[in-house]
């Protein structure tokens, strides 16, 4: 490189700084292109790059390390500044070095190579190049420079200010109509005339200056007794006493629109229904209870379609603001990202985040972003990506990742799982444990799949044709039934099976009833002793599976809780084996009650289907949950075991761990604490254990957050509302934080309804 470089002095600090550095691992190959790039179907190679590649990768090192910069470049149009904006956002890429070839195609010359190749040759001094693309632009030291000289100047100016003495107010200014304004008695007193409410500067506190302010702006009241003044003075704090209760009213009318607004954002409403009939039913409430002036004044809260969308960006912005705030102080951070569609068939990107706050752990809504084209695993990443240089969060702190296990999400060679890992090393995936189980729990014996197929078809039958919906309930209202329909079955929703089993068995006698007119074939089915004991089977041990997947559900889970739970569901299962060996079918409720009741003895080949689905079950669990965290065992109660062992490699981490599992005072807060809240309280003085016990409990496990909000997301925008923008309405839905509304109310002028 520097054979081509005149000593540039700017470039020559910048690459000695010990501060230069660059979160990505390439950015630009300087040197030939050995593979032809093509524009317009004509092909170039270029050569000697090294001039114009080393002021690009500067520059974006710029970009990179400073937001004065970041911000320049950002308004700017130049055509290497964009290019060095791309390059610290998307990294190298083909995309990158067709628009290098653009922009030096203009500058150098064009020789014929062979096999109708063009040859550019961009050897040149680095000076050329400053010359013809940064002519007009400043370098980020320049910017720097400035941006140091115009604080220097402001703290001077600050400095000079502060020098001066404040002057304070007396009586006799009154004569002159001046006196000091309401709420700066006690900081820097400000002269106000009485007459026009004009505020002067304290340094106006003169009586030659108030004195000239009387005859230029009021002539008239020069020889004027001081009573006039008083007077004035009187009416002056009557009508300024007035304005504020006024303004507090005006703060209590919108105060109250943004409370209504957040309800029906809350609740997922349309926003039309503020001025449809939440305003309305409020009139007419008010009215009968406290009269009709009452109920005039309601009428100036604004409801309006429009404004309830407002409220809601307002507050969704505040808590968007508040989170931005709490993410600055955490030392790592998790991903929880899914994908699904809308009404629309668009796809929306949902991501939450868990990290740590002080001596709490928090999880919150991040974003939910339309992919306006393809779902591949490069756009999902650059989406995310954009968003954290946005918030200026940087991928070193995220310690997990979480996702359904897709191949746009976890593929080995260029999954977002694979991205993240090359700018967050000590980041872990994770493949949602729900999703798991619900795999693991899928395969099943031929005759017991025969069974759910033959029900489905069933509920099928009876469910999704009116007429015989229709009797049905009537049917089960004139046999007094605990129930009065079948529930569909359907394969994505995850407690879906069990319940559509267990209800099928429960309506057996008035399913019979019916299918004996509309089906006879099917009905046959119901009489049939062995069917029926399958299908008993079947609604009890899926009612199990219901049970895990509900224990895996929910917020603030971690690893050691989830694994205890599959845990215990194999070593259920062991047990049931070993029952089913010795013909003990009282581990399932449904089936046992059944025989007793109509007398059935047990049957072999039943029996060979459960104990061999028993077996395949608790394989694919131990298959789809292969976790082994016994290394990780000090974390959930170090005080229990000697786990030294285990400690990270270190004589200081191991040390610590002494300390640690010898203070009592400790080992007695470990037991009235969950284990997150003791780790985050031990950081500071033990904290290479818990930043190791962090990383570990602060990944989520699941994608029960995404997808409770995809429920969130297509109960609000629906076929009535397809074009709204829905992120911040579920923001205002999910998050757990609240809006400041009386400091958004400040900032705001209140308007009547229309």
């Amino acid at each position: 490189m520097t054979t081509y470089m005149d000593v540039v002095p700017e470039i020559e600090h910048k690459l000695t700084q010990k501060t230069t550095r660059s979160n990505l691992n390439s950015l630009l190959i300087n040197g030939n292109n050995t593979t032809p790039l093509k524009i317009s179907k004509q092909r170039y190679l270029l050569h000697n790059t090294c001039p114009f590649d080393s002021i690009a990768v500067i520059i974006t090192m710029a970009y990179i390390d400073n937001n004065q910069y970041k911000q320049f470049i950002n308004t700017e149009k130049n055509e290497l500044l964009q290019l060095c904006k791309d390059l610290a956002i998307h990294g190298s890429s083909k995309i990158m070095y067709l628009k290098r070839l653009h922009i030096l195609k203009n500058f150098f010359d064009e020789s014929d190579g062979i096999t109708n190749v063009k040859l550019i040759d961009a050897r040149c001094k680095i000076t050329y190049i400053i010359s013809k693309l940064l002519k007009d632009v400043p370098s980020a030291i320049e910017e720097l420079s400035k941006m140091k000289r115009f604080l220097e100047s402001e703290s001077a100016n600050t400095k000079k200010q502060k020098t001066q003495a404040n002057r304070k107010y007396d009586d006799s200014y009154l004569q002159f109509g001046f006196v000091v304004k309401f709420g700066s008695e006690n900081s820097t007193p400000l002269p106000q005339c009485v007459i026009c409410q004009e505020t002067l500067s304290n340094q106006s506190m003169k009586p030659s200056l108030l004195k000239r302010h009387q005859l230029s702006k009021h002539p008239e009241t020069e020889n004027k007794p001081i009573e006039f003044f008083q007077r004035k003075l009187t009416a002056f704090r009557k009508e300024s006493k007035c304005m504020s209760s006024f303004t507090n009213f005006n703060e209590n009318i919108v105060k109250a629109s943004y409370l209504a607004s957040l309800i029906i954002a809350k609740n997922g409403k349309p926003h039309t229904i503020g001025e449809t009939l939440v305003l309305p039913a409020a009139k007419e409430i008010v009215r009968c209870v406290l009269g009709d002036k009452a109920a005039k004044e309601i009428e100036k809260v604004s409801l309006s379609n429009d404004t309830v969308k407002r409220r809601i960006d307002d507050m969704s912005s505040n808590i968007k603001n508040k989170l931005l705030l709490y993410l600055k102080d955490c030392n790592f951070f998790a991903l929880q990202i899914d994908e699904s569609t809308d009404i629309t068939n668009m796809a929306q990107l949902m991501v939450f985040i868990r990290f740590d706050r002080n001596d709490e752990i928090i999880e919150e809504f991040l974003f939910c972003k339309p992919l306006q084209t393809h779902t591949t695993s490069e756009i999902i990443f650059t989406t995310i990506n954009e968003y954290l240089i946005e918030i200026n969060l940087p991928w070193s702190k995220c310690v997990g990742f979480c996702s359904d296990g897709a191949r746009a999400m976890t593929g080995r060679l260029s999954g977002v799982a694979t991205r993240i890992k090359k700018f967050a090393p000590l980041c872990k995936t994770m493949h949602c444990m729900i999703h798991r189980q619900a795999l693991a729990s899928k395969n099943m014996p031929k005759s017991l799949k025969l069974v759910l197929d033959s029900a489905v078809k069933i509920v099928n039958l009876i469910k999704a044709r009116p007429l015989n919906s229709r009797l049905f309930t009537v049917l089960c209202n004139e046999m007094g039934s605990t129930h009065k329909s079948l529930l569909l079955h359907t394969e994505v929703r995850w407690l879906s099976r069990g319940k559509v089993l267990t209800r099928l068995f429960e309506l057996r006698s008035e399913i019979l009833l019916l299918l004996t007119d509309i089906d006879e074939e099917k009905s046959k089915l119901f009489c049939d002793d062995e069917w029926l004991s399958r299908l008993a089977y079947m609604a009890d041990i899926f009612d199990r599976l219901n049970i895990l997947n509900l224990s895996l559900q929910g917020s603030n889970t971690n690893m050691f809780y989830a694994s205890d739970k599959v845990n215990a569901f194999v070593r259920k299962l062991d047990l049931f084996i070993s029952q089913v060996s010795k013909n003990d079918l009282s581990a399932f409720e449904t089936l046992n009650t059944f025989w007793k009741n109509n007398e059935i003895q047990p049957n072999s080949n039943i029996i060979t289907d459960i104990s061999e689905h028993l077996q395949l079950l608790k394989s694919n669990i131990l298959q789809y949950f292969p976790e082994d965290n016994s290394e990780m065992k000090w974390i959930i109660n170090p005080f229990e075991d000697d786990y030294i062992k285990n400690i990270p490699e270190g004589t200081l981490a191991k040390e610590l761990f002494i300390d640690l599992t010898s203070d009592s005072t400790l080992k007695t807060a470990f037991k009235t604490k969950n284990i997150t809240n003791f780790w985050l309280d031990v950081k500071q003085e033990y904290s290479a254990l818990s930043t190791q016990a962090l990383q570990f409990l602060i990944p989520f496990i699941s994608t029960y957050l995404c997808e409770n909000t995809f429920s969130h997301l297509l109960y609000t925008k629906n076929k009535y509302r397809r074009r709204l923008n829905v992120e911040n309405n579920l923001r205002l839905q999910v998050s757990n934080l609240e809006p400041d509304i009386d400091v958004i109310v400040r900032s705001k002028q209140q308007q009547s309804s229309h």
